[in-house]
């Protein structure tokens, strides 16, 4: 009988403070360091959804792992272990108050905006004749606000530095570090018969030194074309298949919910939560290139206390 992770309290040694995020339980520990529990829990347009899609912690948390490691050439990150396929343990950074998304192809919010008749998105001009699913002339960079709680918010680069929210020196540090991301990212995409669309790098700070943080080209955070039938399924005025969590967000808005006030989140059968899950094991497959070994048997909460406890002697 398997079962999810929703919620932790883990007795870890040495906690300093918790805080839970959308998807992660964060963990800040004694000697600078800090372990993210990476549930499996599941949100969309900001909200987190009452319920769980089995394997999503481990699969994020692996994908994450494989491409913090591929990546650590590129830009400096948090990651120094992962004692559990559920947990990973590193340094603990100073977030800086914005998210960076790159955008390789408009789709997804950007196409929303767009065929709303938005021309410029996060102060990057756009062009007139733009189809769904386009690419891009070079990736672009659409930046938002880190919200605690509640909705992010688009915002420009220059209101970025004007604002103070991130010095100049240390955006321009940022962008050089999140398109250079983006490439490597594309790169294995392409390598493993997929696209990726678009992607959000956060970054933080520690010593004066920008450093990659959280999740890195992750189902949560990117967007997955299958590369074999894109063109064809585009050609066809089909939307193409996607190994992300756009269809989540799409199954959500086709039944009435985008998280705007006063609408209801739909129920999710057990159909549905399979096909959810065999999509990111999917993901999973593809890009790390071997199965997901993964127990859920139970004790999924003990057995990662013991396993960064362990790490932690």
């Amino acid at each position: 009988m398997s079962n999810v992770l929703l919620h932790t309290d883990c007795k870890f040694k040495g906690i300093q403070s918790r805080f839970q995020g959308k998807v992660r339980d964060v963990y800040h520990l004694e000697g600078g360091l800090i372990a993210l529990v990476v549930t499996d829990r599941i949100s969309a347009f900001d909200v987190v959804l009452p319920w769980g899609i089995e394997h999503k912690g481990a699969v994020l948390n692996g994908i994450a792992y494989q491409a913090l490691m591929a990546t650590k050439d590129i830009v400096p990150n948090w990651m120094t272990a992962m004692p559990d396929p559920m947990v990973m343990v590193g340094l603990d950074c100073k977030p800086f108050a914005v998210e960076v998304i790159v955008r390789g192809y408009i789709c997804g919010s950007a196409w929303r905006e767009y065929k709303a008749g938005v021309r410029e998105l996060c102060g990057v001009k756009l062009p007139e004749g733009l189809k769904e699913y386009d690419k891009f002339a070079s990736p672009i960079i659409t930046p938002t606000t880190k919200a605690e709680a509640g909705h992010d918010e688009n915002i420009s680069r220059e209101e970025i530095i004007r604002q103070g929210i991130v010095s100049k020196e240390y955006y321009e540090q940022i962008e050089q570090y999140a398109l250079a991301l983006f490439a490597a990212g594309s790169k294995l995409a392409e390598e493993r018969g997929l696209i990726l669309a678009d992607t959000k790098y956060e970054f933080g700070l520690r010593d004066g030194k920008v450093y990659l943080i959280d999740e890195v080209h992750t189902p949560d955070s990117s967007r997955y074309f299958e590369r074999s039938d894109f063109a064809s399924s585009i050609s066809k005025g089909i939307a193409p298949r996607q190994l992300s969590k756009e269809f989540v967000r799409q199954w959500l808005i086709d039944n009435g919910f985008s998280g705007k006030a006063g609408e209801k989140i739909p129920e999710l059968s057990e159909e549905n939560a399979h096909e959810i899950s065999q999509r990111y094991l999917e993901l999973y497959e593809r890009l790390v290139g071997k199965k997901l070994v993964h127990d859920t048997s139970a004790g999924l909460e003990q057995r990662i206390v013991d396993s960064v406890n362990r790490l932690l002697k």
